[in-house]
């Protein structure tokens, strides 16, 4: 197994295209054709967690943040930053990073916090826009049901909780052939008309390449005519946060009693608020961008990190803000990165880090 094939999985569950402008997710260091020993998993690649790969034979990081945000100018270990990267390029340690892009899918960052709540009837709390294209083509009629299964399978076709969804209408096309053409039906130099039947279904546009070569594949056409449109609409699927409902509704403390517990807390810092809990937003990591989101989504409580003073004055008594710190609320994301690595890989080698990287030390 190598580098590209364990890229490939977090490609096709987040693909890095998710990723927010000021990212920097992918391969770090390494080449994507290094063939690997072991894995170590990892929220923050420090110098620690480097040691631990290099005793444990794993010559592959996949870490949630990466350890390089903006450009190097220099690299000579004057910081921890480039000590790491020193270091890993020294023995040929490959670090890949998958940080907003899994923050951006549902089933991502925000999908195992809300797992771990059990969480019901989750939607995304502010989804993206720009990432929907919608796919027109036209098919005869007696590969209608070909062409569009193949784009169903290819990914086309999804809107928030349904799948396979398009629309058709019936027409007739016509074409002439040149000398040079060889037409599946019709007669060279000859206008032709066939039933057709016109396609349309949506599609986000980083499945764009593979549903277009699906489409071309079955398409019995020698000149598949196809349009690609860039549209306004959100996707419901991909952008920042969640937003579910509790079982049961509760009381502030047995919501706060639930939330320690569940996430493994040791402290919370929260808003007051006087009514019972039901409707929960989280975000992975800092989420006081989404706060508005939350309010606006009647959200009882928005659980998130790195809320600044001022900030908690914004809830305003319309919900508790419950800030459980930034590694708290991401810490079991290794655990998402490893199902999705062994689900694919059950055999491999792939370990969890046992070095705690969070910079933020309480004491009681």
């Amino acid at each position: 197994m190598i580098v590209n094939d364990i890229i490939s999985i977090f490609e096709n569950y987040a693909p890095s295209a998710l990723q927010e402008s000021y990212d920097n997710s992918g391969l770090i260091t390494g080449n994507k054709d290094l063939s690997i020993e072991n894995i170590l998993i990892t929220l923050d690649c420090t110098e620690e967690v480097l040691d631990e790969a290099i005793a444990n034979n794993c010559n592959l990081i996949i870490a949630h943040h990466p350890i390089i945000f903006s450009g190097l100018k220099k690299i000579n270990g004057k910081n921890y930053v480039e000590r790491v990267i020193i270091k890993a390029i020294k023995n040929d340690i490959a670090i890949y990073a998958v940080h907003t892009n899994l923050d951006n899918v549902s089933d991502g960052v925000n999908g195992k916090i809300a797992e771990i709540l059990q969480l019901k009837h989750t939607k995304v709390l502010l989804p993206k826009n720009g990432v929907l294209k919608k796919l027109t083509t036209f098919i005869p009629q007696t590969h209608f049901e070909i062409v569009q299964n193949a784009l169903f399978d290819a990914g086309a076709g999804h809107i928030g909780n349904y799948s396979e969804c398009g629309f058709s209408l019936a027409g007739v096309g016509t074409f002439k052939a040149n000398n040079d053409a060889k037409p599946f039906i019709g007669e060279i130099n000859k206008r032709h008309q066939e039933n057709e039947v016109r396609l349309e279904v949506l599609m986000p546009f980083y499945l764009q390449n593979n549903i277009i070569s699906a489409l071309l594949k079955v398409h019995p056409y020698e000149e598949v005519a196809h349009d690609i449109v860039a549209i306004e609409n959100t996707f419901s699927d991909i952008g920042s946060g969640l937003i579910g409902e509790l079982e049961n509704t509760v009381e502030p403390n047995e919501f706060l009693k639930l939330l320690k517990e569940k996430m493994e807390l040791n402290v919370i810092k929260y808003t007051p608020y006087n009514k019972k809990i039901k409707k929960i937003a989280i975000c992975g990591g800092s989420g006081q961008f989404l706060l508005k989101n939350a309010i606006n989504e009647g959200a009882d409580a928005f659980v998130s990190a790195d809320f600044k003073y001022h900030e908690f004055f914004d809830a305003d008594k319309s919900l508790m803000i419950a800030d459980i710190g930034h590694y708290e609320s991401e810490k079991f994301t290794k655990a998402l990165m490893f199902d999705l690595i062994m689900k694919k890989n059950p055999t491999f080698a792939v370990l969890l880090s046992k070095i705690n990287t969070n910079p933020v030390n309480y004491y009681y």
